[in-house]
């Protein structure tokens, strides 16, 4: 391979590389064709209740209270 076809391989695999990114890109905030709103609304108020509930298993375990103090959150945490 001569070094002028070396060089237009690499700039094809340039403008290759870009254009799939642009495309990438252009299709990164957008919905899936086909996809039901409502139940993408449910994944997403889910998404945010596990996100709470990891919020507040990470505050319980880097928190350094006693045990007994840990039992009575968790117990507070079970009835709401």
């Amino acid at each position: 391979m001569g070094f002028w076809t070396s060089v237009v391989a690499i700039v094809a695999i340039i403008a290759w590389a870009t254009t799939r990114q642009a495309r990438y890109r252009s299709h990164a905030g957008t919905p899936l064709a086909g996809a039901d709103p409502a139940y993408t609304a449910q994944l997403e108020r889910e998404i945010a209740d596990l996100r709470k509930r990891l919020e507040v298993l990470e505050r319980i375990a880097t928190d350094g209270a006693e045990t007994r103090r840990l039992a009575h959150e968790i117990e507070a945490l079970r009835d709401s």
